[in-house]
């Protein structure tokens, strides 16, 4: 987590939320980091920070998924899937994985853009956590990527290919490099990173899944092997489980270290940063038979994760963390927010200066975000709709309010604050056939297709409201309400459950019933979260 820049320690997690999947690179002073975004738009973060503990969100790369046809409507586990960040020639390279459509490549000449519209370098079902490499001395690119079995039938392995050097195209059909199937007790081999270190060529991956697995390293002298492999992190007695997958940064200073996640159920993948060095050379035994050292990255406390650690090398920074509070000035939101789908098409970007948002959410000159009641046949269920405003929940016990004025006189129309995973509840505003605001609570379990009533309706006279959510222990969230006489408590507790590899997140909902002409609009005001 943050930390205060005289505290010679950190604490890990550094990122206590769903930054899943993490890759990581350093140009001069400065680290970036991006993460998988699967289907909430826009995608592919980026952040920053100069210490490797204290980060900041600087923006986005990708602005609309695409195919944009395939996300008109929420798929919550699709889309980009384990990012890997490179800087090379000058330019920001990201690359991706699209379980259903291929790989496919952004880059830009500065971290904050412009950046490309998505390129598709390989089509293909399955082809998941590609990651490049520039060899800078041969002059030949590289690029690696791991196979999911719910596309492809094919699991556990790794191909690598030729990469033309301007990095739009694959110069062959590919081939299996590392094949985990051959190599005993190892299981879902994926999220490869590829680099170039002491005349080997390093492939970090992990396996074993991303609850109970560990970090692998794989190393060669040719790019196609034959590898050899070694367990370079694991749980051990920590708490930490299933640490892996991330990537290795080197300071200016000559430090290494190894940014990665840990699943944590409802509050998604977290991340962790761990010391890293290198054991001495010259042992070109296997690894898996000749023991530690020869040149092997060790990771974190001798191989498992760190709960506690010196701070990098690097000069103090003012504690730091992606933003999470917004007042909404003007009605735009802040960076940390994010649609659970595309933008319908009327609302595509015309010049670089106009938001693609502006159907949803109206820009206005007082502070609020005021968000269209948008007509929808789904408003029974939240996990149908594209136009829910999301952030990612905290890992930690916190308290989340927001202010709700319900400003639309449609029978019907509701707005309110939602915890959305594949089970979800929120709390808010409706309004009644005869005029009036009633403060309603629903939720729906995991397999149900319609929401149920959480608390008994409330009228709530000046069709406004101050929404509260706990969220304790466990993600274990209790809702309350203020509606002019102070806050009351609503409902059952309610325990936040994520998406199949997404955490559950915070949204801000406005819809109404189908039919015609403009609904109205529902306006929120101070959004916070406060440590609990």
């Amino acid at each position: 987590m943050s930390a205060p820049p005289t505290d010679p320690t950190y604490r890990n997690p550094v990122l206590n939320a769903d930054w899943s999947d993490p890759d990581v690179t350093r140009v001069g002073d400065d680290f970036y980091l991006t993460a998988s975004s699967f289907g909430r738009v826009p995608g592919l973060p980026l952040l920053h920070s100069r210490d490797l503990v204290n980060w900041t969100l600087v923006g986005h790369a990708l602005q609309r998924l695409e195919p944009e046809s395939e996300f008109g409507m929420p798929r919550h586990d699709c889309g980009v899937w384990a990012p890997s960040l490179r800087h090379h020639d000058d330019r920001f390279w990201i690359f991706w994985g699209d379980p259903d459509q291929g790989i496919f490549q952004v880059n830009a000449p500065e971290i904050r853009g412009p950046w490309t519209r998505p390129h598709l370098v390989k089509a293909g079902k399955g082809l998941i956590d590609p990651c490049p490499l520039w060899d800078e001395e041969t002059g030949e690119a590289y690029l690696v990527h791991a196979w999911a079995k719910s596309r492809s039938g094919v699991k556990n392995r790794l191909t690598g290919h030729r990469m033309h050097p301007h990095g739009t195209e694959l110069l062959d059909e590919g081939k299996v490099i590392v094949d985990a199937d051959r190599i005993p007790g190892w299981f879902t081999l994926e999220g490869p990173k590829l680099y170039r270190h002491d005349g080997w060529f390093w492939i970090l991956a992990p396996a074993g899944g991303v609850e109970t697995g560990w970090q692998g390293a794989f190393r060669a002298r040719d790019f196609f092997g034959p590898y050899e492999e070694k367990v370079v992190l694991e749980q051990r007695d920590t708490d930490v489980n299933g640490p892996h997958q991330g990537g290795w940064v080197r300071t200016p200073s000559g430090e290494d270290w190894f940014l990665h996640f840990q699943q944590r159920g409802a509050y998604g993948r977290v991340v962790h940063l761990q010391p890293m060095r290198w054991g001495p050379a010259g042992d070109t035994s296997r690894a898996n038979e000749g023991g530690s050292g020869g040149g092997w990255p060790v990771i974190g406390n001798d191989g498992a994760p760190v709960a506690e650690h010196r701070r990098p090398d690097l000069p103090a920074q003012p504690a730091s963390a992606p933003a999470t509070d917004d007042d909404f000035p003007g009605g735009r939101h802040g960076r940390q927010w994010q649609w659970t789908a595309n933008p319908p098409p009327s609302s595509r970007l015309r010049s670089s200066r106009e938001d693609p948002h502006d159907g949803w959410a109206t820009q206005h000159s007082a502070d609020g975000l005021r968000l269209t009641c948008v007509r929808t046949a789904d408003a029974h269920d939240l996990r149908k709709l594209p136009n829910i405003l999301t952030q990612r929940l905290p890992g930690t016990p916190c308290t989340i309010e927001v202010e709700l004025r319900l400003d639309s006189p449609e029978p019907g129309a509701r707005a309110g604050l939602a915890v959305l995973g594949d089970a979800y509840a929120w709390i808010g505003l409706q309004r009644g056939a005869d005029g009036t605001a009633h403060l309603v609570h629903r939720f729906a379990e995991t397999a149900a297709g319609s929401e149920r009533d959480a608390g008994h309706p409330r009228l709530a006279p000046e069709g406004r409201a101050r929404l509260r959510i706990e969220a304790g222990a466990g993600a274990r969230c209790r809702f309350s309400y203020d509606t002019g006489d102070g806050f009351r408590p609503s409902g059952q507790t309610f325990a936040a459950t994520p998406w199949r590899w997404v955490g559950a997140l915070l949204g801000l909902a406005a819809l109404a019933p189908t039919g015609q002409g403009h609904a109205g609009t529902a306006t929120f005001r101070r959004f916070r979260i406060s440590p609990a």
